[in-house]
């Protein structure tokens, strides 16, 4: 199973924004790009104006650093939304917004996108009642997450819920229980996505 497995605080540094690659560690004065707001490496201050290209690319770095998938999974999301009908930019944000480790972030049962991975990996959440360990699985309207019915799994994700408040987005509802459960309520567009991201330079980018 492919991941990133570098110091992902100068991943956030290189695209000029917070991604949020450490949960809660984004939000204190530990964060790396609110101690050096610059890009990683020895001569950030001699670098000239980007390119065209690299304007492109950089938006696409940017998105796959969020979501914390590789080039070849990203390809793959992008020819489904190439081949899918309506807006391609719009269609590839939605596949990458359902993708299970990110539901279970939205969610709150994970810190960071990487948290609910491993979560999700180690068999600690159901999918309409069925164990399901593969992050990269897409969920659709009406599908239940659940918190895995065991102690350890339990105490897990209610210590995430109680330390991790976030705002949940609309296309999601949580009930916070005994064994915490969130439902997809429709599917999520354009405006649920959380960063900034320019659609377009991707597609421009990935169709050539």
């Amino acid at each position: 199973m492919a991941r990133i497995t570098g110091p992902v605080c100068r991943l956030c540094r290189r695209d000029g924004l917070k991604l949020f690659l450490k949960g809660t560690r984004c939000d204190t004065p530990k964060c790396a790009i609110e101690r050096r707001d610059t890009a990683p490496g020895m001569h950030q201050f001699r670098r000239g104006k980007q390119t065209d290209y690299a304007t492109h690319l950089r938006e696409k770095q940017k998105v796959k650093h969020y979501y914390g998938v590789l080039e070849r999974q990203f390809r793959g999301y992008y020819d489904r939304a190439a081949r899918s009908k309506g807006n391609t930019g719009s269609t590839l944000m939605t596949l990458l917004e359902r993708r299970l480790d990110n539901i279970v972030h939205r969610l709150g049962f994970g810190s960071s996108r990487a948290q609910a991975r491993q979560l999700v990996a180690h068999g600690h959440v159901t999918v309409n009642g069925r164990r399901v360990d593969v992050p990269s699985y897409l969920v659709r309207v009406g599908d239940v997450i659940r918190v895995k019915n065991r102690a350890k799994s339990l105490q897990f994700v209610q210590s995430n819920l109680s330390e991790n408040r976030r705002e949940l987005p609309d296309f999601l509802s949580l009930i916070e229980g005994g064994i915490p459960e969130g439902r997809v309520m429709r599917l999520p567009e354009a405006e649920d996505i959380s960063i900034p991201v320019q659609t377009q330079l991707i597609i421009e980018l990935c169709s050539k």
